[in-house]
């Protein structure tokens, strides 16, 4: 994990930066021996207070112009910024993206050159954006003229689960050449989710991938959870994502 955030938290005491959600953050404070001292706890918990604050003040913002936030997360190469650029062509809503990666412009690059408004934030080290980050961004985004801003996360399984960002849907993608095991092994984040899209369905007669074993591993992690299954190759698959978010849109 990166050494800015709570994974290694005893390493860091830079309190204005990098900032886990209360819930999962102090639950693993507690059963983690290397962290149970109070003054530990007491700089976490500062440190969370000041992120939530930040989040609130990014939803808030959110909703004065009437956008939608979405946080997209997965793990790397599921197929975020494909999607996007799929949207492009398909979705009814105008929206634009603020971008999380450790390195390199190439994914806002890429959303630019499909006409989609995009903000690159550069995380350096960190695993993860938060709500910090996003809220530089967001002042880059013309709020006026969209319907949707999506967040597209730091391509990571764990981190990103943590951290409230100030949207206010979560939308978390998993592909298919992953595995059969990654809801399970990773429930935080699939918890977290408002919707799961199965990517890459294109490559289920090539790869032994349970589909309907995973839709019930996500279930049981949340009942209510929404599922799509994807291909970035079929317009029909697209437009049922895009129905999904024009459904949600504030009235």
């Amino acid at each position: 994990m990166c050494q800015d955030c709570g994974c290694s938290i005893t390493e860091h005491s830079h309190e204005d930066e990098h900032h886990h959600n209360h819930g999962d953050s102090l639950t693993n404070i507690h059963s983690n021996p290397q962290l149970n001292d109070k003054k530990t706890v007491d700089i976490i918990k500062k440190i969370l207070d000041k992120n939530d604050h930040e989040a609130s003040h990014n939803r808030s913002h959110f909703d004065k112009h009437n956008v939608l936030a979405i946080n997209l997360m997965s793990s790397p190469g599921s197929g975020k910024t494909s999607l996007l650029e799929k949207f492009s062509q398909y979705a009814q809503f105008k929206f634009g993206v603020i971008e999380g990666d450790l390195e390199t412009s190439k994914d806002a690059d890429r959303l630019n050159a499909c006409g989609i408004p995009a903000f690159q934030i550069q995380t350096g080290t960190a695993c993860h954006l938060d709500a910090f980050m996003v809220h530089k961004g967001l002042h880059a985004m013309p709020l006026d003229e969209i319907d949707v801003c999506f967040v597209e996360n730091v391509g990571n399984l764990v981190c990103p689960a943590s951290y409230d960002v100030g949207t206010h849907l979560n939308i978390v993608l998993v592909s298919v050449p992953e595995g059969n095991d990654k809801i399970a092994k990773y429930p935080v984040m699939f918890r977290k989710a408002d919707l799961i899209l199965i990517t890459k369905t294109d490559l289920l007669p090539y790869i032994d991938y349970d589909i309907e074993n995973e839709k019930k591993e996500a279930k049981k992690l949340k009942p209510n959870v929404d599922i799509l299954e994807v291909n970035i190759n079929d317009e029909t698959s697209i437009k049922k994502v895009c129905d999904w978010i024009s459904a949600s849109l504030p009235s």
